[in-house]
């Protein structure tokens, strides 16, 4: 009896079928009583007039995994809906769980597997329900489906008043795994319709008695590009709904369900009738038709109060009444787009002149205003000095510039100020100290007597500033002149060491004074302990005897997309249970590196603090990202991929050449990677040899003090803050001179 029984109704689908059963003939599931993949694939043939019989006939021709089944063509009914042939499909399954996917739909890699997984570690429940991607008719666009309901947090077996709200999520049956016996017990079959997963997912979710979920993307599931309402089929919505109620009314203990499911069809009929409105192929009458049916199917399910214009249409109106309330409802979105047209000018009139005004108020000589990275949140270097502000400055009030989004990383003491509100100018205006890591707003006008301190975010690597000038695809059109006006305005730039000091003055020339006080950032990784790095990992559910393996590559300016030369997936297999792969992409992306979660994997892009992630690994795996500058405080190693030196040189260039003076090991391709871990190679003598070098040379000054450094020079005015002079000690690694690097030496020019 093999596990899974996977059922493919087709119907007119020729032109995707094959890579719908091909998804799942590839899927990488075994089981561990049987070597050979431990599923077997119905394909029903749903009277199609097109090719799809004969492409599923060929696919059982060369793989005895795969059943045919054909069913007759319904002159009277074409295309009859996929319920009779997934009904076909199920009285021949013989798997323990069955899934359905349409034809044009696609397995994601390895889905099987991690269902299997799943089911096994949440006790063989009789539904599991899984994430889905939604994909665009021409294949182009994405939209993945992991909501907070899909969580594998808390126990992993369930009931459904546990989690009711899985009830609000759509209800196709293709994001779910079936226990077949749980089926033929309750005699769960699809019904004949167009909307025919309606009731069929309400039915087995409602008659389970045990669900569990899973968290991960597991169907691709592809738009149809032809019109919405086709052929009337939003009518197929009644007899549905009906019949989910008779469903409840079958089963007594299940009537405390009802007010839920009304509400639901209510939902579901309101965002209809929205559609139905405009539908171009159907008449005045038919439409006047759906309404009709919609207020008697509120009043005949008992639909409870719904709030909102949408759902009172159709609980009271007409067809002629609904066009006006929508009428009302797009008159009422002009007014305000009208409205917000007339009055952002004068808004923006309000806040030059109120910014203006405050300019000419005093200076606040106990204010710190702080920002990074484009007010992304509190990060980075000027989080660390705000924080020892409030340590070593109370009498300095400090405020921090974010969007709203992430305000919630501010700490509780901080004020938070809004872009482009009004405190936010009054603040720019008349604070006495501003510091950011990237440019401030460029509408700031810097008064006498305000201080700016540009901290930078990382000892640089890639090309910065005016270095930029002759390198098109990195600078994407850069105002240069703008560049150095803003660099006109610092009173302090932040330097780590002297390698970025000589950068930063070339690339930004301006008359600002440098510290070279090290990078107030990697402040907590020197002053951290293993208690700390534990509690991190236990914070992010890492096992606890795991080597964990950061892998944080950069961003590529020479190209759209996300450079990924690692399959995630099969490193964390080869690499084995000993290991624990985190995954973070860069923030420009603004998508994690693995759209789905996979096994001994976790995409850490969204957590707010980097530090932290550096603080729980064992080993980080980069390539041009400042990143390598900052764990090497941690003595910890670092292994480079340099997949694609001669692109990324050609598009933004380095200040000196990586793999001649690495901080470890480097591989050029995946193959190369998971050797120097599998060898034990990325923690040998002489990769701990190259580190040492790399962090004498990037690191002099990083002792856990910068911060404290910082504050005592600019907000407390102690000109003895800096460190002491260190001379860098030429160092010989296998032979070759390591020294630190003069101007001319650093330039690619």
């Amino acid at each position: 009896m093999p596990r899974f029984s996977v059922i493919v109704p087709a119907y007119k689908l020729q032109a995707h079928l094959h890579a719908c059963l091909e998804s799942v003939l590839r899927q990488t599931y075994e089981s561990d009583e049987s070597p050979a993949f431990d599923l077997e694939v119905i394909a029903v043939d749903a009277g199609s007039p097109d090719s799809c019989g004969e492409i599923i006939d060929e696919f059982a021709a060369r793989d005895p995994r795969v059943t045919a089944v054909h069913l007759p063509a319904d002159p009277a009914d074409p295309g009859q809906g996929p319920g009779p042939a997934r009904n076909a499909g199920l009285a021949r399954a013989t798997g323990d769980y069955v899934l359905f996917l349409d034809g044009d739909d696609t397995l994601a890699p390895h889905a099987l597997r991690d269902i299997a997984d799943r089911l096994k570690a949440s006790g063989e429940p009789d539904v599991l329900v899984f994430g889905h991607a939604r994909t665009h008719w021409s294949g182009a666009t994405e939209h993945p489906s992991a909501p907070p309901q899909l969580t594998e947090s808390g126990p992993a077996a369930f009931q459904l008043a546990d989690r009711p709200a899985l009830l609000r999520q759509p209800a196709p049956a293709w994001n779910k795994a079936y226990r077949r016996e749980f089926l033929v017990h309750e005699g769960l079959a699809f019904p004949p319709g167009r909307h025919t997963d309606t009731f069929w997912s309400y039915a087995a979710l409602l008659a389970a008695t045990s669900l569990s979920t899973l968290e991960r993307v597991c169907v691709h599931h592809r738009g149809r590009r032809g019109p919405a309402v086709a052929h009337g089929r939003h009518f197929d919505l009644f007899p549905q709904y009906d019949r989910v109620f008779d469903f409840l009314d079958s089963r007594p203990a299940l009537s405390s369900w009802r007010p839920v499911l009304a509400r639901r069809m209510a939902d579901h009929l309101a965002a209809a009738s929205a559609t139905v409105l405009t539908a171009p192929d159907l008449s005045t009458r038919h439409r006047a038709a759906f309404f009709r049916l919609a207020r008697a199917h509120y009043r005949r399910h008992g639909v409870p109060g719904a709030a909102g214009l949408r759902h009172a249409g159709v609980r009271f109106g007409t067809y002629r009444g609904h066009r006006l309330l929508h009428a009302v409802r797009a008159l009422r979105a002009r007014g305000r787009a009208f409205s917000s047209a007339l009055t952002r000018p004068a808004r923006t009139a309000a806040l030059r002149l109120h910014y203006r005004v405050q300019r000419s108020l005093p200076l606040r000589e106990d204010l710190a205003v702080f920002s990074a990275f484009w007010h992304r949140g509190y990060a980075c270097s000027p989080a660390a000095i705000e924080a020892k502000v409030r340590e070593l400055a109370p009498g300095v009030r400090t405020a921090w510039i974010t969007t709203p989004e992430h305000e919630a990383t501010v700490p509780a003491p901080t004020r938070r100020l809004h872009p482009g509100g009004f405190a936010y100018f009054s603040a720019l205006a008349r604070a006495k100290y501003l510091v950011n890591n990237v440019e401030f707003d460029h509408r700031l006008v810097k008064r006498p007597g305000q201080l700016l301190l540009q901290t930078h975010h990382g000892t640089p690597l890639k090309t910065v500033g005016l270095d930029l000038a002759d390198r098109p695809a990195a600078s994407h059109g850069t105002d240069f002149a703008r560049l150095l006006a803003d660099a006109d305005k610092w009173d302090f730039a932040l330097s780590a060491n002297r390698h970025a000091t000589l950068i930063g003055e070339r690339a930004f020339p301006a008359a600002y004074t440098t510290l070279e006080y090290g990078s107030p950032r990697n402040d907590v990784l020197r002053r951290a302990t293993d208690v700390d790095s534990a509690r991190l990992r236990d914070r992010l559910g890492i096992p606890g005897r795991s080597t964990v393996v950061l892998y944080a590559p950069t961003y590529r300016d020479y190209s759209r997309g996300r450079h990924l030369p690692l399959d995630l997936e099969r490193l964390g297999r080869v690499l084995g249970p000993e290991f624990f792969l985190l995954t973070r992409a860069h923030f420009a992306y603004g998508a994690p590196l693995s759209r789905t979660p996979l096994p001994r994997v976790l995409d850490v892009t969204g957590h707010p603090s980097v530090e932290e992630l550096l603080l729980v690994a064992d080993a980080l795996v980069t390539d041009y990202s400042s990143l390598m500058f900052d764990y090497a405080n941690l003595d910890r190693p670092i292994v480079i991929l340099d997949d694609d030196r001669e692109a990324y040189e050609a598009a933004r260039g380095t200040y000196f050449d990586l793999r001649g003076r690495p901080p470890g090991a480097v591989a050029r391709t995946e193959d190369e990677l998971i050797d120097i871990f599998t060898t034990g190679h990325w923690r040998g003598s002489r990769s701990a040899q190259l580190r040492a070098a790399f962090r004498t040379r990037f690191c002099p000054y990083d002792d856990g003090r910068a911060a404290e450094r910082v504050v005592r020079r600019v907000f407390l005015g102690e000109t003895g803050a800096a460190p002491a002079a260190r001379n860098l000690p030429e160092q010989r690694v296998h032979g070759t001179e390591f020294a630190p690097p003069t101007l001319d030496a650093l330039s690619l020019r």
